[in-house]
């Protein structure tokens, strides 16, 4: 099965339906949101809707795409690159943690682990738009920051992984496994200072 990219048309009622389609996946998952309910949520016909996405897997390839790339253009806007290399770590790292900890990831991921047998093109696209367009984002930061002399790694994609990784760091799994929904700011502040801390441990000039 391939997911060709949906219509290039865009406007007002395509906006609807991805946030429809937003909706109805968060709550009920891609198997059992219906193409129906999606189409009462976005407040458009189904009709239209088709004439987006010809089918349910490519809407929520979309909905996947349009949410990671959302949030990766607020991150990249957020992030003062010209600062100090602890500055700029903190603010990916509170980025990254706040990514993985909220409700639209973790149900993405749980539709794509439920359904990576059946459909595994779900998962390879949350992949390249959710982590992989993280790693390039770090990637190209730690770029900068190796030829300006203020920081030294040989191999940049491996610690662009590691300080994901490290951000990580006792969150993910809980959360992932539901053994803890909510985290405090001291709990996410202790993450995020020892991934930063560690780091620049490693790899700081």
């Amino acid at each position: 099965m391939s997911l060709p990219a949906p219509s290039s048309r865009r406007g007002r009622k395509f906006d609807q339906v991805l946030d429809g389609a937003r909706q109805v996946f968060m709550t009920q998952g891609f198997e059992a949101a219906s193409v129906d309910e999606i189409a009462r949520a976005a407040g458009v016909s189904k009709a239209t809707l088709y004439s987006y996405f010809p089918d349910k897997a490519q809407l929520f390839v979309a909905v996947v795409r349009n949410e990671c790339n959302r949030q990766a253009e607020t991150a990249v806007a957020d992030i003062p690159r010209d600062a100090a290399p602890e500055q700029v770590l903190e603010q990916v790292a509170r980025h990254i943690v706040g990514f993985v900890l909220s409700d639209f990831a973790q149900a993405v991921f749980r539709v794509c682990m439920s359904e990576s047998e059946r459909f595994p093109e779900l998962a390879r696209a949350f992949y390249d738009s959710g982590p992989r367009l993280g790693h390039d984002r770090i990637s190209e930061y730690l770029t900068e920051a190796v030829a300006a002399g203020k920081l030294h790694i040989d191999d940049i994609p491996l610690a662009a992984d590691q300080f994901a990784e490290l951000c990580k760091t006792q969150l993910w799994m809980r959360a992932v496994f539901g053994i803890q929904t909510k985290f405090s700011r001291p709990e996410v502040d202790r993450v995020i200072r020892g991934a930063v801390d560690t780091f620049l441990a490693r790899y700081g000039a």
